[in-house]
């Protein structure tokens, strides 16, 4: 292993610490290497590694899951693209695009991955494979708020006065909720100065933004929101903890995203970024993950749904799921943050 190899290795454990300092054993030796995988943090995290790591171990290489959010995967690549923190991300079609701007993925040769033709063409991507659908909406609790109609709802409706969490426009969750709420009150999605507007005339709703779903999901936990934005997946997680834990969809439709995982150029193991590729596409790994707490929407058609699964998506209403533009949020997003971060700050 060459000394730029080694740093990069290392700077991917010190990724993967900072949320797991401590509780990631230091990986046995394959004979045929390694590589760092991006994965969100969270459920995303815990699940590849429980479900992945043994399936690539097999295939003869050490895998590293790094948790990291796509925005955070895009700013460390983009750091120093000529040694990526990452072998493989793990991103939605907005941070992909730019991902392909700034020439930092690569296309795949899908003769090395046995279980693409398992997949439906519409997740046959050229720079890597839809590993699943993430179909968003509004998680509430029954015991404490009665179920949300939709967005508009947890504005107009006192019974959610206080009791709603949002996040900043660094999560896809928040932003594409929010491009709903600007069509409704403004003048389509776009109109980001409707919902800034929105949130100013409804201060309530302000004090229970916080950094991310994650902490949405603590928060959940120990009582203190009743309601905040979500996918099935994060719903599928509180129930699986035991928790009265509801999913809704919005009336103007629940967004999705696709989420795929693309191949970094420069990756350090091509061989190991492949079986990694490959593993999460086939049916021994996508059976397991729809199963609870992930409950994924499977990509592999050889996989059946889940009843757990059929009660909120289905295979034929996937395409009629709302899909974001993310070529316009792209475009308007710093802007956003910076101005969603001035107002939450007063």
């Amino acid at each position: 292993m060459t000394a730029m190899k080694l740093t990069r290795r290392q700077f991917g454990f010190l990724a993967a610490g900072a949320a797991a300092a401590g509780l990631l054993p230091i990986p046995t030796r394959a004979a045929n290497g390694s590589m760092v995988a991006a994965t969100f943090p969270g459920n995303w995290e815990d699940a590849y590694r429980r479900v992945l790591t043994p399936l690539v171990l097999e295939a003869g290489f050490d895998l590293t899951i790094a948790p990291a959010l796509a925005q955070d995967q895009l700013a460390k690549i983009m750091a120093s693209p000529g040694s990526p923190a990452y072998d493989t991300l793990l991103m939605s079609p907005g941070q992909m695009a730019i991902a392909l701007e700034n020439d930092l993925i690569q296309k795949i040769d899908t003769s090395r991955l046995a279980n693409w033709s398992k997949l439906d063409p519409t997740f046959q991507g050229e720079y890597g494979p839809t590993v699943t659908v993430e179909v968003n909406g509004i998680a509430y609790n029954p015991d404490l708020v009665p179920a949300p109609k939709g967005y508009a709802d947890l504005f107009e409706n006192p019974a959610f006065a206080g009791k709603v969490s949002w996040t900043g426009f660094g999560s896809n969750t928040a932003v594409m909720a929010y491009t709903q709420l600007a069509t409704i009150y403004g003048s389509g999605p776009d109109d980001m100065d409707a919902v800034f507007k929105l949130f100013a005339d409804h201060p309530e709703n302000l004090a229970g933004v916080v950094d991310s779903t994650n902490s949405q999901m603590s928060l959940y936990q120990q009582g203190e929101i009743a309601v905040f934005m979500c996918s099935t997946g994060n719903v599928a997680k509180l129930k699986s903890l035991g928790l009265n834990a509801e999913f809704v969809h919005p009336e103007t439709g629940s967004p999705a995203a696709p989420v795929n995982i693309h191949l970094t150029k420069g990756s350090a193991n091509l061989d190991a970024a492949y079986a990694y590729m490959d593993a999460a596409i086939s049916k021994a790994a996508q059976e397991q993950l729809t199963l609870p707490p992930t409950e994924m929407f499977p990509t592999n058609m050889d996989v059946a749904l889940t009843p757990g699964i059929e009660a909120f998506v289905t295979r034929d209403t996937i395409p009629s799921l709302v899909y974001p533009d993310w070529a316009m949020i792209n475009k308007n997003r710093a802007d956003w943050i910076r101005a969603f971060d001035a107002l939450v700050a007063g």
